[in-house]
């Protein structure tokens, strides 16, 4: 694995001209994504939000996160690579992986493998790269982190003191932890069908690079021959939004043709045909399951870089630089022609039942059609025209819906949204929440009704938030009375009671009516009315 620290922030330097050197951070969704060493040294750190780092380092340099500028930068860093070892794979802007065992044989060992090709790609792209090896791509990425060579078979013992959230998947770390599992040893030990049982399929996954075992997809199968999407282009793409309109096109095709099988790529090869008989390759690995849109993404990436030469030198700036290849004297360089034949290959794929179309058609494409459709009513009717809803904490169901526009972050507006697990370490247990099944509709608007007792007094609430008799009756308007077949409750809540401005006392039913209709109803200030109906 050869790995470019602070990549983000060397790929702006690259591509924009910021002063790496300096206290530079790269922000995305408002949190550091990567920052150079001399902000670190200011205190700044990954997850941090934009104001707090700009706390800690006021002359903090801040740039946004750009994936296609990432992997635009990075191609020529691929490239160079490919000139001493062929079959470099893409992992993500920034990384790339390669079989040790080639390169090895040939330059006289793994260590003189790795040294010459670092010292390689740091002659001709000036930037700088670690390397390490080890039994698989997530133990040599971490191996490149740490600069070591781990010897064949040495995975295991290299990984089982590392800390459980080396798997880079923050929910499935933090449950790990309270269950008393914090190393990767300690997850390497569960038995593996315990936890696909329990975990599921992406837990069982980190399960096998926890143990150190090589890093293959779970259900390897052979793709069929015909998963493979090409498509020729005339007049040849010469522009780089032209390439990135096709390659969705293209990506699309890929899963629609891959979902049809039931299967999922992990890895995408990229061939492009040029009209002056260039043939240009690159491989993209993702650690997971590519769906139409990383498909799309990685192909716009790469025409990305191979049609944009700003990342290039040409020859005689290298040579004027003291940056050409002692080995073969040559730099890649940008396409003469414009790309009129382009190729995906689903080059590892995995069954996954997922994928299985259902019986609407496909789920992921489906998606994608509806995503496509809200955004497009959003840019006619506004960006508050589609909401979805999102299930927070409360005790009565108009308190845990949160509606939030589309493409803004689900994030619920209170805690504890989770019935599986209410009590979760962080989250509030909601004491009086209201049981299930939820209500089909929740009203925005509280109708009043009028709830009575056998002998038709009004039913109400003491002081205590105690029912005066049983519902047997409800009088919605100038409705005639509907009997009360069956109930259930009562939830009284009494909130906020510490500050009376927004203090709330009421006393939640369930009635089940004669006419087939369940109702939630809620007492307060002396008025019943209902806030949710029930299928």
């Amino acid at each position: 694995m050869l790995w470019c620290p602070d990549w983000p922030v060397i790929a702006a330097g690259i591509t924009e001209g910021v002063r790496v050197h300096g206290p530079v951070a790269v922000l995305h969704a408002n949190r550091v994504l990567a920052c150079s060493p001399a902000a670190r040294a200011e205190g700044v750190r990954r997850g941090l939000r934009k104001r707090e780092a700009q706390g800690r380092c006021p002359h903090l340099v801040v740039v946004e996160h750009d994936p296609g500028r990432d992997a635009r930068a990075f191609e020529p860093v691929v490239a160079a690579v490919e000139q001493l070892a062929p079959g470099v794979e893409v992992v993500r802007p920034g990384a790339c992986a390669l079989a040790a065992r080639g390169p090895s044989s040939y330059y006289g060992g793994e260590a003189e493998a790795a040294e010459r090709i670092v010292e390689h790609t740091a002659l001709v792209c000036a930037v700088e790269v670690q390397a390490g090896i080890a039994d698989g791509v997530f133990a040599a990425m971490l191996a490149a982190r740490a600069g070591r060579i781990v010897p064949p078979g040495g995975t295991p013992a290299f990984l089982a003191g590392m800390d459980i959230a080396t798997l880079d998947r923050p929910e499935l770390a933090d449950l790990l932890r309270r269950l008393g599992v914090r190393t990767l040893a300690d997850f390497a030990t569960l038995p593996a069908g315990d936890v696909m049982a329990r975990f599921g399929f992406d837990a069982a996954y980190a399960h096998r690079l926890a143990a150190g075992d090589d890093e293959r997809p779970l259900a390897v199968r052979k793709p069929p021959p015909d998963c493979a999407v090409t498509a020729e282009y005339d007049p040849p793409l010469e522009r780089v939004d032209m390439a990135a309109f096709a390659a969705r096109a293209l990506a699309e095709r890929l899963h629609e043709r891959l979902a049809g099988h039931g299967l999922a790529a992990t890895r995408l090869g990229i061939e492009a045909h040029t009209a002056a008989g260039e043939e240009l390759h690159r491989v993209w690995r993702h650690d997971g399951l590519l769906t139409a849109a990383d498909l799309a993404d990685r192909v716009r990436w790469q025409l990305d870089g191979w049609l944009t030469g700003s990342a290039y030198l040409s020859r005689s700036q290298a040579r004027g630089s003291g940056r050409v290849s002692a080995l073969t004297g040559r730099l890649p360089a940008r396409p003469t022609a414009g790309i009129d034949r382009l190729r995906l290959i689903p080059d590892g794929v995995v069954r996954h039942a997922g994928m299985q179309a259902g019986l609407w058609g496909e789920t992921g494409v489906a998606d994608e059609r509806a995503h496509r459709a809200l955004v497009r009513v959003q840019g006619l009717l506004g960006p508050d025209s589609v909401f979805t809803a999102v299930l927070g904490g409360g005790r009565g169901y108009a308190d845990r819906v949160r509606l939030v526009p589309w493409g803004d972050e689900r994030s619920p507006s209170r805690p504890g949204g989770d019935e599986r697990s209410p009590g979760k370490a962080g989250q509030p247990p909601w004491p009086g929440r209201l049981p299930a099944p939820a209500p089909a509709t929740v009203l925005t608007e509280p109708t009043p009704i009028v709830v009575r007792t056998a002998d038709g007094a009004p039913l109400a609430i003491d002081a205590r938030l105690a029912m005066t008799g049983i519902p047997a009756s409800v009088t919605v308007g100038r409705e005639p009375p509907v009997e009360v077949t069956a109930w259930g409750g009562p939830w009284p809540a009494e909130e906020r009671w510490w500050a009376p401005a927004e203090a709330s006392r009421l006393v939640r039913l369930q009635l089940c009516l004669a006419d087939a209709t369940a109702l939630l109803v809620a007492f307060s200030d002396g008025q019943w009315t209902v806030e949710a109906i029930y299928d």
